[in-house]
């Protein structure tokens, strides 16, 4: 069966929810590991373990754990359920330590049940055995918007407090720097530069400045010099390798570093003395670098510029009379640097496109907040092109560094995006094709063929769904000694300088650079082997942030949207699985899960070659891109969770009477139905019975005028059915409440919780996990409909139940390790 021997390897391990789990070495050029269930022996997410590997037949990757060296969490966050009068439980919602927590009530500290509470783990589940804790902190009540961001912060084991000795050194440094901070420097405090960022930063990482030259354009970008105040070895360096970098929520950051220096010493505020490390570069007109140079200096930052006044000034260059006087009058003293920075970065954008980086634009989603942690909007975060001014002339010093360094043939650190492999772009193609694409992505430059691409649906409702598709199609970015150059950017050349206030990387990078440039040796390289570690360690501190980050704003997304349970808004379907259709809203920047058991009472077959979903009978078929009116249906703010259906199918709806109408607006057509084969079905009438579980019986159209109902058991006699049969529509009750129950039987209980929060989610595990190992899971899907499960029960088990769903067979084998 085996076809080598067993070996022994280190690294991490993923929990997928189903049980199994992948391991990722800690050797960047071995795959990941598929460890089957049995082999986990309590190993939760991201816990640091060594596990002995063979290698099979089908050239797949197969290990099993030996031993945990590092639990990855100690405490956890969750609401506290009382069981009994002995002990409460933590459930494993997210299911990612393989057991609920088990809290004993002489440990609970009073908690009361449903209170949201912060636990120690005393006890961890080794071998089966018991996975115990204790409450250290009653956090209140779990339903409070003002908690959301406290429970992610200790689910995601983020640290959140600075040490004592941290916070000692922190106080040793005055407001601003002394003038024996000064020698050695250039001094560039009559230099009218400044910082472009948004309304609500703090911390202002970097400044600019650009003049004009005979031969092009000559750029300064001074950074802040983190380095010279964060020295090795010390408690601030500690705990800010640790974080890794700064955590970003609405309304509220977790710095790497403490305020004192991350919003006041470390940060270029305006017309007070900073000390930066600046990096000099010259280019010709074409945007060309022709020459660069690295040192320390001094600067005063002449003015504090937002994003928004920025634009407008730079847009009444070109239409004098749309210019605000009042930010032309603030901003006319460094009006000629900010001009300037705008010329020369659309010389480097145009440059930068030409060669092949890819132009992928996928909005942000900004949410409002207001004072008490509850959401006011949704929206998607405008794009202008002073973000981009900052974007490109911050690409260019990160280039003109990671040159610089590499030049020195010295051990290094770099920001490597690999090319993606050659089946994601296969898939890619795919849903571009589904979406309407007629060119082909293979042939020439890939990163040119992509954006080609890309510029075809500019301006088209799918197009942020493409620009989105594309981008998880992409390899993950990460940090390593060994230069790979950087796919998505076009670069052979790319580190991160720019940001050493929020992003540790950076700080490493600060410090390789003034070992090269003074001569003092107060600065020294680094180890190769320190590097690759600090490498690895720092591209999972990274994730780390930002699966939190995306958490929050799948929880404030639902919160938000529990108030509009029972309404209707356009979407487009930007995902199509085997569970069901992800939509994404046009009016909100939210996505939700349509389940397969509300799209109609039809067997459905999924084409994962095609990525769409057929039902067998009346032809009806989705596909990504699809224009669709939907209902919200359930919310979990707990998960982050939100579920849509079909608006077709609301309209019998007990809990849809929202004052609003539901009904399709007048010129409304959606494109999924268009393409059925017959458009005419009989309307429900309003009598009809739709409720869970039990099917409208039908006419006998034969009493002329006299509606005679046939009973189901009687339906083996007489059965008439419409040319096209109408999808049954099932009430699904609010969140909260209880389902209705079936007049025929009784319901068993509803299940509203999806395997997968929400479209990010479900592209994030698929992309851990590949395709093929999702359609290997045993375990039971999410949701079943009562209907369903009655008709289970009735036919018996098979070895391969399709749950509702055929998969389509594919025209050939695409079985390969998709795990890596």
């Amino acid at each position: 069966m085996k076809s080598s021997q067993k070996k022994m390897l280190s690294g991490f391990i993923k929990r997928h929810p189903d049980g199994f789990g992948f391991f990722i070495p800690d050797d960047p050029e071995h795959p990941d590991v598929y460890v089957p269930q049995q082999s986990m022996k309590g190993a939760m997410t991201n816990d640091r373990a060594t596990i002995l590997v063979e290698k099979e037949r089908d050239g797949r990757f197969r290990g099993e754990i030996v031993r945990i060296t590092e639990r990855s969490q100690q405490r956890v966050a969750g609401k506290f359920n009382l069981i009994n009068d002995d002990f409460g439980i933590i459930k494993d919602e997210g299911r990612g330590w393989g057991k609920d927590l088990k809290i004993p009530i002489e440990l609970s500290k009073g908690a009361k049940n449903g209170e949201l509470v912060e636990a120690r783990i005393t006890t961890y589940p080794e071998e089966g055995g018991q996975f115990e804790g204790e409450v250290v902190d009653v956090i209140g009540d779990a339903d409070s918007a003002m908690n959301d961001i406290k429970r992610v912060v200790i689910t995601q084991n983020i640290p959140e407090h600075f040490s004592p000795e941290t916070l000692e050194e922190a106080k040793q440094f005055g407001k601003n720097p002394e003038e024996k901070d000064f020698k050695g420097r250039k001094d560039l405090r009559g230099l009218p530069i400044v910082t472009i960022d948004g309304s609500t930063a703090k911390d202002f990482d970097d400044a600019v400045f650009t003049e004009m030259t005979n031969e092009g354009f000559h750029l300064y970008v001074a950074i802040a010099d983190v380095s010279h105040y964060v020295k090795p070895v010390t408690s601030m360096d500690k705990d800010a390798y640790e974080r890794g970098n700064s955590v970003y929520f609405p309304n509220f950051v977790i710095p790497m570093l403490p305020e004192a220096l991350s919003n006041g010493l470390c940060s270029l505020n305006p017309h007070v003395p900073r000390l930066a490390l600046v990096a000099e570069m010259n280019f010709d007109f074409t945007g060309t670098m022709t020459d660069s140079k690295f040192y320390e200096a001094v600067i005063e930052s002449q003015a504090r510029v937002i994003y928004g006044e920025a634009q407008e000034l730079i847009d009444g260059e070109e239409n004098p009379e749309n210019l605000n006087p009042v930010v032309a009058d603030k901003l006319k003293h460094v009006k000629e640097n900010i001009l300037r920075c705008a010329d020369l970065a659309k010389v480097l954008m145009a440059k930068r496109f030409k060669e092949g980086s890819l132009d992928l634009e996928v909005p942000e989603t900004q949410l409002i907040i207001d004072a008490t942690g509850e959401p006011v909007d949704v929206i998607k975060s405008e794009r202008l092109f002073a973000h981009r001014l900052i974007e490109e002339l911050m690409l260019a010093a990160n280039v003109a560094v990671a040159k610089f360094l590499a030049s020195k043939e010295m051990p290094s650190f770099f920001r490597i995006h690999e090319p993606p492999d050659s089946e994601k772009i296969s898939m890619l193609e795919r849903y571009m094709t589904n979406m309407g694409a007629t060119s082909k992505i293979g042939g020439g430059k890939l990163q040119k063929k992509l954006t080609r691409i890309l510029q075809d649906f500019h301006g088209k409702p799918e197009e942020q769904i493409i620009h989105i598709l594309t981008l998880r199609s992409m390899s993950q970015a990460k940090y390593t000694p060994n230069n790979l150059g950087h796919f998505g950017l076009g670069f052979d050349h790319y580190t991160h300088f720019t940001s050493p206030i929020r992003r540790y990387p950076d700080l490493i990078i600060h410090r390789l650079v003034k070992s090269q440039v003074q001569r003092s040796g107060e600065y020294r390289m680094m180890a190769e082997e320190d590097l690759a570690t600090a490498g690895t360690w720092l591209s999972a501190t990274e994730q780390k942030a930002a699966k939190a980050e995306r958490q929050i704003q799948a929880i404030k997304k639902a919160r938000f949207m529990k108030k509009f349970v029972g309404e209707t808004y356009e979407g487009i379907v930007s995902s199509i699985t085997k569970f069901g259709v992800f939509v994404l809203l046009r009016q909100f920047n939210v996505d939700g899960l349509i389940r397969l058991d509300d799209l109609g009472g039809e067997k459905w077959e999924f084409d994962e070659e095609n990525l769409t979903l057929t039902a067998k009978r009346s032809g009806l078929t989705y596909k990504m891109g699809d224009q669709v009116k939907v209902l919200v249906s359930m919310v979990d703010i707990e998960q982050g969770q939100i579920n849509f259906v079909l608006e077709k199918n609301a309209k019998s709806q007990p809990h849809a009477s929202t004052g609003k109408d539901s009904s399709q607006k007048p010129g409304f057509r959606e494109r999924t139905y268009a393409r059925d084969k017959d458009s005419f079905r009989r309307r429900p009438e309003k009598g009809d019975r739709s409720d869970r579980g039990e099917k409208p019986e039908r006419f006998d159209k034969s009493t002329k005028g006299k509606s005679k109902f046939i009973p189901k058991e009687d339906k083996k006699k007489k059965q008439i059915q419409p040319a096209r049969p109408q999808a049954i529509a099932r009430p699904v009750p609010r969140f909260e409440d209880k389902p209705a129950a079936s007049t025929s039987s009784p319901s068993a209980p509803y299940e509203v919780r999806p395997r997968y929060a929400s479209l990010a989610d479900y592209l994030d595990q698929r992309k851990k996990k590949g395709s093929n190992d999702e359609e290997k899971s045993e375990s039971k899907p999410a949701f079943r409909s009562t209907q369903n499960r009655k008709d289970s029960e009735k036919r018996g088990k098979t070895e391969n139940d399709s749950r509702g769903v055929r998969k389509a067979r594919p025209t050939k084998s695409h079985r390969k390790n998709k795990s890596r």
